[in-house]
């Protein structure tokens, strides 16, 4: 098969589309704007330390061994995989941590503890979680969303009808638990979907049973490990990697793009996939005549948060802190409506920390700690190195007082990163972190569809298409846009 494929980036969706194509014969070229594969997770190396600059969960294991299985390797073959036991802390204040046990037995216990009766009714909860992640993740996820007819199947509609695609999650989770704890537990997986608990289907409760039944892993090296197998496999099948091609526009004639122009030069192409930032490419590579959707279209899309994010050496071990853990020592709902509501700086916010050191001792020198911390804030903020350096404080000081001991006279290293460095290194959308929200109206034939409705060969995957946000998600989006492109090419 002589067809040229251009792929223009290379984070998971990308090299996902990439390497199937190429397993199907094309000729496959990924344009990359940095020095770097990996997009949002990338890494980068300094004072001794190496840090995840992006994702740092590994959920879905099945997501990813079914990708690779697809050319006959498995993951395994690339990075070692451990799984986190617990699999994550949750702090809800001062000496009152709740580290939950990978194990169901007793995670059981755990909860019956909190709330009697409760154990019961998380096996009932996880039933029904089991069987919309089965339909949500091997079938609904699957599905190119272009056509109402690909949702028609009798089978299909009540799969559907049984997802509680129509219910809150908010609603939904109490049915079953009433402890406050225990509500905090199940609502932080659906945290980065882009909406409130209240405005969030019910269906996404196939993301609490990812958490629970499937658990947290690591890939020891870090979560760019999984980056450079991807690439491996994609170069095993033929793919090539220009990497600092930055895409500056297209040549169009009769409705195609016969060529993607970059800084570097111009690639022919007989399609081209866009895994960069959706909106970048529409707005402001393609002219006019050429867009499907209008900007503004995009100011009414709902933006899932941006974040601001610290990398941290920390020059000795310490205590309090496991692989994962989450601050919720305070309000989620006032930082919640600052987030999705009312956007603005947070007044009082949760965060994040991860501690990969905790597991794998490659990522910082002997003695120290590789500390990731996370704030989820709206999108299109301001973003200032004053205000950077108010909310680096104003965590550590958190973080401090509830683990117990000094940490920043030991810290040797520091970055941060935000709105204005997902702008200049994706393009980011607002400076967005993870995509579109996944509300009921930006639900797949209501997400921005995966193929040009003005360009003939121009095809879009990744956070701002079918199937949304996420590392899974992701990876599958490649898969689905290059079954797409072999079926009309």
């Amino acid at each position: 098969m002589n067809k040229k494929i251009v792929v223009i980036g290379a984070g998971f969706a990308g090299i996902s589309a990439a390497s199937t194509l190429a397993k199907q014969g094309y000729h496959v070229t990924v344009l990359e704007k940095h020095k770097t594969p990996g997009g949002r997770a990338r890494a980068f190396s300094a004072e001794g330390f190496t840090f995840d600059m992006g994702p740092s969960w590994y959920w879905m294991p099945d997501v990813f061994e079914q990708y690779f299985n697809r050319f006959g390797k498995s993951a395994s073959d690339y990075y070692i995989l451990r799984r986190l036991d617990p699999s994550y802390t949750i702090h809800f204040g001062k000496n009152d941590a709740l580290a939950i046990p990978a194990g169901l037995p007793d995670l059981f216990t755990l909860f019956e503890q909190l709330e009697k009766g409760s154990s019961l009714a998380l096996q009932k909860f996880l039933e029904q979680a089991a069987y919309k992640y089965k339909v949500g993740m091997q079938q609904l996820v699957y599905k190119p969303a272009r056509s109402i007819k690909e949702f028609t199947s009798l089978r299909l509609l009540l799969d559907i009808a049984r997802m509680d695609v129509f219910s809150s999650f908010h609603k939904h989770i109490r049915r079953y638990f009433s402890h406050p704890k225990i509500l905090q537990l199940m609502e932080f997986p659906i945290l980065f979907l882009g909406a409130l608990p209240q405005n969030t289907p019910a269906l996404y409760s196939l993301m609490n049973y990812a958490d629970i039944q499937l658990g947290t892993w690591y890939p020891m090296g870090g979560m760019h490990e999984i980056i450079k197998g991807m690439v491996s496999l994609a170069e095993e099948q033929g793919v090539n990697f220009l990497y600092e091609h930055n895409v500056k526009g297209f040549d169009v004639i009769d409705g195609k793009i016969k060529a993607v122009n970059t800084d570097k030069g111009t690639v022919t192409a007989d399609v081209v996939v866009g895994g960069a930032d959706y909106h970048h490419i529409e707005q402001q590579l393609l002219p006019p005549p050429y867009r499907s959707y209008s900007e503004a279209y995009w100011q009414k899309r709902t933006l899932a948060p941006s974040s601001l994010l610290f990398y941290i050496g920390v020059n000795k071990k310490l205590k309090g802190l496991q692989h994962h853990n989450l601050f919720f020592d305070r309000d989620f709902m006032p930082h919640a409506r600052e987030i999705y509501e009312q956007p603005q700086w947070p007044t009082d916010p949760l965060f994040y920390v991860c501690t990969p050191s905790k597991t794998d001792n490659s990522v910082a020198p002997d003695g120290s700690e590789n500390l990731f911390i996370l704030m989820p804030v709206a999108p299109g903020l301001d973003d200032t190195e004053e205000t950077r350096e108010k909310y680096y404080h104003l965590l550590m000081d958190r973080l401090e007082t509830l683990t117990g001991q000094e940490i920043r006279p030991h810290v040797v290293y520091q970055r941060s990163y935000a709105h204005q460095n997902f702008i200049e290194d994706y393009n980011a959308f607002k400076g967005n972190a993870y995509g579109l929200a996944n509300t009921l109206m930006q639900t797949a034939l209501l997400k921005p569809s995966l193929k040009s409705k003005k360009l003939k060969n121009l095809y879009y995957t990744g956070q701002l298409t079918v199937p949304g946000p996420g590392v899974p998600p992701s990876l599958i989006s490649g898969q689905v846009v290059a079954g797409e492109i072999i079926r009309e090419n």
